[in-house]
């Protein structure tokens, strides 16, 4: 199947006081049509520029300075405004992290909705009101034409939620990008939105892009992961794959810190030491070399590249591969 959106060697830099500071560095994946594409990581991995860069939402002190998105055979980034606009909320949407401070709070709901329908999808007013009404409906929402009326401050942090999912599927996008859509909601709510997601998606054949931190809705949604450090990305493999035979240390590391469910499981859970470093760009050798247990002299001098390990399988380290790491291997204590 060929790919729905290539991102091929995708660099991104931000101007500061201190200089340019790279914030995603050469990442390169492919996403296919109705595919779920995982992208995880500690904060300040690159996560979200990523996002930020495919959508072209960044702010005027950063720049895109190479690499190509291809979004079914048009590049992104060779667009004008002018027409990546139409193309923002009708072929490629996104899910913001904190849904109160992407709705505007002046305007209602209604309108918010019936303005991106109306814009891309072409329809009348009372067509564009129906089809909203029906999108609230969709997403689980009681009394939608009341919801119609109200403003965001007057819906709970879960219907605020809702509502950013209508408004990214109300035109049926092609890519779907959803940075940490559960963010500070109950588990009961995370559950109910997350099986929304991909019932909406499976529907309009969506594939989505999921950026989070939390393992347990990767290893429930995903198809394929994305693990990023320091704005790389060090492994790359299907979601069973990287759960049962994570390689990079860094994979590891976080899987390891994941609470056990075995209620006569009362170790310590394993814990990454440091903290993912501010300007890694200038770092020699593998930066996760000053947090890696494995780490050796060759790490710290040469850098490593993404490369297959196994089919399918690509990890960033010079230490591991199939043949020297087993299943089960303690890395963190």
């Amino acid at each position: 199947m060929n790919s729905l959106l290539k991102v091929s060697h995708l660099q991104t830099a931000f101007d500061t006081d201190q200089g340019k500071v790279v914030s995603v560095d050469d990442v390169s994946f492919e996403l296919k049509a109705g595919e779920t594409l995982a992208i995880v990581g500690e904060s300040g991995s690159g996560k979200s520029v990523t996002a930020l860069s495919i959508m072209r939402l960044l702010g005027k002190s950063s720049r895109i300075d190479h690499g190509t998105v291809v979004l079914d055979g048009t590049n992104l980034l060779a667009l004008d405004e002018s027409r990546m606009r139409d193309v923002r909320g009708n072929q490629i949407s996104m899910i913001f992290q904190e849904p109160m401070t992407s709705l505007n709070p002046v305007f209602t709901i209604g309108y918010q909705l019936m303005e991106a329908i109306r814009l891309h999808v072409k329809l009348g007013k009372k067509e564009a009101r129906e089809a909203a009404i029906e999108m609230l409906r969709k997403v689980g929402l009681p009394r939608p034409e009341q919801i119609m009326k109200s403003y965001p401050f007057a819906l709970s942090g879960g219907m605020r939620q809702r509502v950013m999912i209508a408004m990214a599927l109300a035109c049926k996008p092609k890519v779907l990008i959803a940075d940490e859509p559960t963010t500070a909601l109950d588990v009961t709510v995370q559950a109910q939105i997350m099986r929304l997601m991909k019932e909406l998606c499976e529907e309009a054949g969506t594939a989505i892009i999921l950026i989070t931190h939390d393992l347990g809705v990767v290893a429930e949604m995903a198809d394929r992961v994305l693990v990023m450090y320091a704005g790389q990305v060090v492994e790359e493999a299907d979601v069973y794959t990287l759960f049962e035979k994570p390689m990079h240390p860094y994979t590891r590391g976080l899987l390891q810190s994941v609470p056990s469910l075995d209620p006569d499981d009362d170790a310590k859970l394993a814990s990454i030491p440091g903290s993912v470093p501010a300007r890694y760009q200038f770092m020699n050798g593998c930066r996760f070399h000053n947090r890696c247990p494995l780490a050796t002299e060759h790490c710290r001098e040469v850098t490593p590249v993404l490369e297959p390990k196994v089919e399918g399988h690509l990890a960033r380290c010079w230490e591991v591969g199939p043949e020297n790491m087993r299943e089960g291997e303690v890395v963190y204590e």
